[in-house]
């Protein structure tokens, strides 16, 4: 079973799902993050105790060589979408994406699949697949007042 499964299966067990994991370097420290969602959001206390549960079981099945910081946390509001598990949670949410080629768009996700996804455009249903777009993102449109 991959780390991944192992890690999957652990989150799973306190009610929440895996969105993903990352290691990134900041500030001179290394940092295996590890993304969660729940489906009526996601608390501190349940980070904590995620991270509890973790961390004896990466003492043992360490992510990686060396020395590193063990972080739990939502993905956040405005998160990537990678795999088309992430762009079926995000369904009604707006995403901005990257169509190889360069050119850039944004609408409102109206349906996702293993293949693809379709996006409102201005007022236009557009279907997109997945190995068609290089980057994609949610983003949050703050009201102005």
């Amino acid at each position: 079973m991959s780390l991944d499964k192992q890690i999957e299966k652990i989150v799973k067990s306190n009610g929440a799902n895996l969105y993903g994991t990352e290691i990134v370097k900041d500030d001179g420290n290394t940092i295996f993050r590890v993304y969660i969602t729940k489906k009526d959001g996601v608390s501190l206390d349940l980070c904590a105790e995620i991270s509890n549960e973790l961390s004896p079981f990466l003492d043992v099945n360490p992510p990686m060589h060396g020395a590193y910081y063990l972080e739990v946390s939502s993905p956040g509001i405005e998160r990537k979408l990678e795999t088309p598990t992430h762009f079926m949670s995000a369904i009604g949410e707006r995403v901005k994406f990257k169509i190889n080629g360069g050119d850039k768009e944004k609408g409102l996700i109206i349906s996702a699949n293993e293949n693809g996804f379709v996006v409102k455009i201005k007022k236009e249903e557009v279907l997109f697949n997945y190995n068609d777009i290089s980057k994609a993102k949610t983003y949050y449109e703050w009201n102005k007042k």
